[in-house]
Parts: structure tokens; sequence; C-alpha cells
């Protein structure tokens, strides 16, 4: 009977785990996408904006 629930316990495990990934893949395919959003202007835009207030002109 013991072994029964040992089998259990760990086919519970496994598809915790495959959730777990899947959860993750689902979350660098929505990031993916919104970085793929924007434009090459609007990249370089937001890079400048970025660089002018870490370090503005004197």
């Amino acid at each position: 009977m013991a072994k029964k629930q040992r089998i259990a316990w760990w086919k519970l495990l496994g598809l915790a785990g495959a959730a777990g990934v899947a959860a993750g893949g689902v979350l660098v395919v929505r990031n993916e996408r919104q970085r793929k959003s924007y434009s090459a202007e609007e990249i370089r835009e937001r890079l400048q904006q970025r660089l002018n207030e870490a370090a503005p002109e004197e």
C-alpha cells in the first residue's frame, strides 16, 4: 500500500514541475512579444532618453 502512495506522490511532483515549466514558458513568450512590439526608432528614442537621464549634458 505504501508503494502506491509513493508513486502517486512522485506523479504529483512531476505534474507540478511540468506546470512550473509551462508557466515559465508563458512568461518568456509574453515578455518576448512585448519586447518585439517596439519599432527600431522607438527603441532608439527610449535608449537615448535613458542615456540623457543617466548622464545629463553639462
